[in-house]
C-alpha cells in the first residue's frame, strides 16, 4: 500500500464546530452493534431506489467495496465481486451478495485493509451519518479505487440518533447532501475526486426519501 496522506488530519475539518462530529452515545461502537439487526433501515420504496441508482451507475460491473455493510447490500444483481465491510459478523455472514467480508470499526481506525486500486466502485448505504472521521474514510476509499472508480453514498432521514454525529442531527436533508459533497471536496492527496453529484432519488415519495451523493476518483 502506498504512503498515507501526510499532515494533521484535523486540518481537513477546519471550519466545523468542535462538537460537530461528537455523538450523544460516545461508548465503543462495537458494543452498540454487537446485536445482529436483520432488518432494513429504510422502507421498501427507498430500498428499490438504492438498487436503481446502483444499476444506473453501473456499479455491479466490477469489484465493489460496500462500506458499513450488513446482511444485505441492495444490489439488484450480485456484483462480479463484492467485499462487505461492517461491524457485525453475524449480519455480514448472512449477506448472500458478498463474496467476502471484513469486520471493522471505521470510527476507531479509518484505514482500509486493502491494496491501492483494488476496487472499481464503493458504496455506503444509510451509514455516512455515523462516521466520526469521514474525510479520512473518503481519502481511503479514493486510495483503494481504480482511476474513474465511483463512490456512491445513499441515505434517508432515519438514523439511530444516539450514534449519528451531532452535526447530522442538527441539519436537514438538503444540508446532509451538501455535507457529504463537502467530504468529497475536502479529501486530499493525489487521488482526489471529481465534482460530486447529489440527488433526491424519489421526489414525491410518501414515506422515506432517498438521497444519493456520488463522485468518481479523478
Amino acid at each position: 500500500m502506498s504512503e498515507r496522506i501526510s499532515g494533521n488530519p484535523r486540518d481537513r475539518y477546519e471550519g466545523f464546530p468542535t462538537w460537530f462530529f461528537s455523538r450523544v452515545d460516545e461508548s465503543v461502537d462495537s458494543a452498540f452493534y454487537d446485536v445482529a439487526r436483520l432488518v432494513t433501515h429504510i422502507d421498501e420504496g427507498a430500498v428499490t431506489e438504492v438498487s436503481r441508482l446502483y444499476d444506473e451507475l453501473g456499479l455491479a460491473d466490477g469489484a465493489v467495496l460496500d462500506l458499513c455493510s450488513s446482511w444485505i447490500s441492495h444490489f439488484a444483481h450480485r456484483p462480479q465481486k463484492l467485499v462487505a465491510l461492517g461491524m457485525n459478523e453475524a449480519e455480514l455472514a448472512r449477506n448472500d451478495q458478498a463474496h467476502s467480508y471484513v469486520v471493522m470499526d471505521l470510527n476507531e481506525r479509518p484505514v482500509l485493509p486493502f491494496e491501492d486500486e483494488s476496487f472499481d466502485a464503493a458504496t455506503c448505504c444509510v451509514s455516512v451519518d455515523y462516521l466520526t472521521r469521514p474525510i479520512e474514510v473518503f481519502e481511503e476509499v479514493a486510495r483503494v479505487l481504480r482511476p474513474g472508480g465511483m463512490f456512491c453514498l445513499t441515505f434517508s432521514n432515519r438514523c439511530f440518533p444516539t450514534k449519528a454525529i451531532r452535526g447530522w442531527l442538527q441539519t436537514e436533508d438538503q444540508a446532509h447532501c451538501a455535507l457529504v459533497a463537502d467530504y468529497f471536496r475536502r479529501s486530499q492527496g493525489t487521488k482526489t475526486w471529481g465534482e460530486p453529484i447529489a440527488q433526491l432519488r424519489n421526489p414525491g415519495a410518501r414515506a422515506d426519501p432517498l438521497y444519493g451523493v456520488w463522485a468518481s476518483r479523478a
